[in-house]
Formats: structure tokens, C-alpha cells, sequence
């Protein structure tokens, strides 16, 4: 996947230099504002290029069919999607811009994925771009930043981020892959960053602490920056280990910074483009192997189990001859969720049963998709709960695979019968799999 940018060049606004498109044809590749001295800024750099405008558009294509036939690159990213999409002034899903993509016999036929928004008014797009795209989720990232930071009234939300967000894109025929889930991207703090910090430090970069985003939703687990006390260390670690399995866990398709699952940190700087230094280099010597091991662990177990990377929509029902939901959803006393319990405020625990029976769409050769059926328990709570699992009905015998409260991942591990009560740790994730023996 190739990361492309066309929503801007280096020639900055009305004050800035005389590259290339400005002396060509000022008027055509730039939007401008109505008296044509000024430049309209969408993407933060100063100038945009005009998406609507022939010359614009043929450069893009020009570039993406380039990219595909000579260099053979499998799909695009395309930097502040919104930018593009843009007609007169408004995000248009059916302009200029995906009308040339979708009629291209080429590029409509590779993976297409938006960073959906801009700066502009009315840039932020996420859910509302066309069939045939993906997009960077960015309501899954602040959902599960919320959410794992303690905050409040996040289990509604988690639940549809953590099912493919199909409240963005089940209702236009996208499927869960159309969501690219992630918690940190090359924008921002890492992930070791986003539990060490609670503010940017980016005074590096020479602007004062000004440049960069300031409502990171971190969590600095109660000390600013590094440190070796060893109870805020070891929360740290299980907060990256929660990320990393939510990620994973989730429908849709995940993304991983580089250097994440090493546990690169810049610093707290979040804005660390300008930065061809330490701040930004990955430190392979200070790698936290341990980290390593759980990331390798939960990416090949992910990928192993197709309950985890469903191509269609759950709908909450049995499925052709399972007499069990494909989808429950639980409270701590082991009843299934109301749209009461939906609701509150202070509920921070929920179970997920995943029936690996009622996977609907089939293999590559027709073959029906069978897994194994999983029961997930979330805790944001910072204390310990004692959670009930379900009745037989669901699994009648459970084996615990992984706790990231002690960085403990088996596939083989003691029985627990259903209707039996255990203790889910504060701050962590329990994933039990269906007894097989």
C-alpha cells in the first residue's frame, strides 16, 4: 500500500515560493478564495490543490495508474481524503474525484483507503465515503483511547468500534473491512507514548509546544514521562497489552505503527515529522522483547481465527441451524445485556461471547468457515471484578488462553465450567476459549 498526498505541494500559501503548479497555472491546480489572491487551506499547508479541475485530476490519475502498472503496488492511501472529495466547497461523495476512480478500469480495482477528513469546515468525513473504500476509523481510535483511560458512559460505542462500526458502514454495503482500525498512526504520540504522557512534548521541533495535537485522550498512568517505578511500569505494560489485544480482536482491519510492538517511544513528542533523529528512529537495542513476543502472539492468533475477521455484519441471531446468537453481549452477573445497561454511566466491565459456528460468508473454495467459540471479558474498571460466565447454552466448558493483566497467553490452560465465577483483574482483558477435549 503505497501512502500518496495530493491535496497539497511545498509552495505553502500567497507568501510562498514559485515551485511549479503556481507558475503554470495558478487559477486551475489551486483553490482559491474569490478574489483569487489568496489561498483556500484545507490541509494545513497553506495552499490545496483543485480536485475538481481537469488538469488536477489527470495528474492524479497520471500518478495512481504509474504506481499500479510499472511499480505494481497493491492500493493506495490517500492523505486528507476529504481534501479531494471536495466541489465548490462541501465533501461531495459523488464529485469529480470518486466519479474518475470508480470509472477507471485500473485504479477501482485496487485497494482504495481514505484518511477521511481534513482541516476545513466540514472536512471530517469518517463513515461517508463511497462503496469500494476503506477508511482510517478514526472513531475507533478515540473510542478505545477513551474508553481504556477510564473514561465514563464508553460501553455502547466500544461495542459497535469493537463489531466493524457498522453504524459507519453497514448502511451504504460496505463491509467490516471497510473500517481500518487503529489506536496510534505516524501522526501522534506511539503507543508507548500514549500511556506515558498526558500532555505533548514537542518542544524539539522549535514552535514553542505549539505544533501538534493537544487532546491526545492519553493516559500517562500517573506520572508524566518515563520512569522506573515499577507499579506505574507494570500498568504501562498491561495498557499496551489491552491496546494490542483490542486491536487485534476487533472486526475490521488492523493497523500497527512500526515500532509499537518494540515499544518505541519519541519522547512524548506527537508531531515528530521534522525529526531525522533519535527522537524518531526506532531503537532496535532497547527493544522490550517481551513486548515483541505478546505482539507476535496475538497477530498470529488473530489470524488463525476467522471469528475474529468476519467479512459480514454480526445481526445479534442464530445463523442457518445454530441455536446461538452469533453475537452476546454480557454483564458482570452473567445476564445478557439490556438497553438499560447500554446506558450507564459508570459501567465499565462487558462480555462478549463469539460464536465461531455462525461465520456466514464461506471459504475460498465454498467450504462453510467453522471456528472455535470465544468469550471475551473487558475491564476498565481500575479495580478487580468478579464476573459470571454465561450458562451452558454458550459453552459448557471454558479454558483461559490469555490475561493481559499477566502477560499470560496458552492455548492450553485449566477448564472452568460454565456458571462459574472468576476474577477479572482492573484495567484488563480475559479471553476464554471453548473447552475442546
Amino acid at each position: 500500500i503505497l501512502d500518496v498526498v495530493y491535496n497539497h505541494t511545498a509552495e505553502g500559501n500567497h507568501l510562498g515560493p514559485t515551485l511549479s503548479f503556481r507558475g503554470i497555472d495558478n487559477l486551475s491546480y489551486y483553490r482559491l478564495t474569490d478574489d483569487k489572491r489568496y489561498y483556500m487551506d484545507y490541509t494545513g499547508t497553506g495552499n490545496t490543490l483543485n480536485a475538481m479541475m481537469p488538469p488536477v485530476l489527470r495528474l492524479i490519475m497520471d500518478s495512481l495508474r504509474y504506481w499500479v502498472l510499472e511499480m505494481h503496488v497493491d492500493g493506495f492511501r490517500f492523505d486528507l481524503a476529504a481534501s479531494l472529495a471536495r466541489e465548490l466547497h462541501e465533501v461531495d461523495r459523488l464529485g469529480s474525484f470518486f466519479d474518475i476512480i470508480h470509472q477507471d478500469p485500473v485504479i477501482s480495482q485496487v485497494k482504495l483507503i481514505a484518511e477521511p477528513w481534513d482541516i476545513g469546515e466540514g472536512g471530517y468525513q469518517v463513515g461517508n465515503f463511497p462503496p469500494g473504500w476503506a477508511e482510517w476509523n478514526g472513531k475507533y481510535r478515540d473510542c478505545m483511547r477513551d474508553y481504556w483511560r477510564g473514561a465514563e458512559s464508553m460501553l455502547g460505542e466500544f461495542a459497535l468500534r469493537f463489531t466493524g462500526s457498522p453504524d459507519l458502514y453497514e448502511d451504504n454495503n460496505r463491509q467490516p473491512t471497510a473500517s481500518i482500525n487503529f489506536i496510534t498512526a505516524h501522526d501522534g504520540f506511539t503507543l508507548r507514548d500514549l500511556v506515558s504522557y498526558n500532555e505533548k512534548h514537542n518542544d524539539a521541533n522549535g514552535e514553542g509546544n505549539n505544533d501538534g495535537e493537544s487532546h491526545n485522550r492519553s493516559w500517562n498512568c500517573g506520572y508524566e514521562g518515563e520512569t522506573d517505578v515499577p507499579a506505574i511500569t507494570l500498568l504501562r505494560k498491561k495498557q499496551v497489552r489491552n491496546f494490542l489485544t483490542t486491536l487485534f480482536l476487533s472486526q475490521g482491519v488492523p493497523m500497527l505503527v512500526a515500532g509499537d510492538e518494540l515499544g518505541r517511544t519519541q519522547g512524548g513528542n506527537n508531531n515528530a515529522y521534522c525529526q531525522d533523529n533519535e527522537i524518531s528512529w526506532v531503537d532496535w537495542e532497547a527493544a522490550d522483547l517481551d513486548l515483541l513476543t505478546f505482539s507476535k502472539k496475538i497477530i498470529h492468533f488473530a489470524r488463525r481465527h476467522p471469528v475474529f475477521n468476519r467479512r459480514r455484519w454480526f445481526k445479534g441471531q442464530p445463523y442457518k441451524g445454530v441455536d446461538v446468537e452469533d453475537i452476546a453481549w454480557f454483564r458482570p452477573d452473567g445476564e445478557q445485556m439490556t438497553e438499560e445497561n447500554w446506558r450507564d454511566d459508570y459501567a465499565k466491565t462487558l462480555g462478549i461471547f463469539l460464536n465461531g459456528k455462525a461465520i456466514p460468508s464461506p471459504g475460498p473454495k465454498g467450504e462453510k468457515i467453522v471456528d472455535d467459540d470465544f468469550f471475551l471479558i473487558f475491564n476498565a474498571y481500575h479495580d478487580s471484578i468478579n464476573f459470571l460466565l454465561p450458562p451452558q447454552k454458550f459453552g459448557r466448558r471454558w479454558t483461559k488462553i490469555l490475561d493481559t493483566a499477566i502477560d499470560y497467553f496458552e492455548e492450553t490452560g485449566e477448564m472452568v465450567p460454565a456458571k462459574k465465577t472468576i476474577t477479572i483483574e482492573g484495567r484488563s482483558i480475559v479471553l476464554l476459549k471453548e473447552w475442546s477435549k
